[in-house]
């Protein structure tokens, strides 16, 4: 197992961990439910630990990847730029979801706010993580770039690059 696979098994725990962390946590703000706000911020934490492990393995994955047809330097750059980003954002919605669960846990008065201001950066993490999701798609799905059109022939329906920006 190479690090292009150690990344693609990790990266998507930190995406998927935050958008349905988000769910958990206005589930649980809306029903003031303390339990259920406690799962959000543990999979906070996790989904935290799993962006360190993508970090860790993305530098790996890219040196495997980037001089491949169709790939290129500058799409992975993106990738990375936009994945340091998220990175920051994870690590402290994970610090701030494990504040936060002990001043829960401990009943503390600022547990309240702590949950508003975890679920104001969960939904910062949650727009990054859809943008480092598809610059990282992009990568080897050439489908969802940008610069894809849809063939309207119908004798070759499917899909064709307009041009490749290496």
């Amino acid at each position: 197992m190479n690090d292009a696979h150690l990344h693609l098994l990790v990266n998507h725990f930190p995406i998927i961990g935050t958008i349905l962390g988000l769910g958990i946590l206005i589930t649980g703000i809306l029903q003031k439910n303390k339990s259920v706000k406690n799962t959000a911020y543990i999979l906070f934490i996790v989904a935290a630990i799993f962006a360190a492990f993508s970090m860790g393995t993305g530098e790996g994955a890219e040196e495997l990847v980037e001089d491949l047809p169709s790939i290129g330097k500058q799409i992975i750059h993106e990738h990375e730029e936009i994945a340091e980003k998220f990175a920051i954002i994870m690590y402290l919605n994970g610090f701030l979801g494990l504040l936060t669960l002990y001043t829960s846990i401990k009943n503390h008065k600022l547990a309240t706010t702590f949950s508003y201001i975890t679920l104001v950066l969960a939904i910062i993490a949650a727009v990054f993580a859809k943008s480092v999701g598809t610059s990282g798609g992009e990568i080897r799905h050439t489908e969802i770039r940008a610069n894809t059109v849809i063939n309207s022939n119908e004798n070759a329906p499917g899909l064709q690059n307009v041009k490749d920006e290496d």
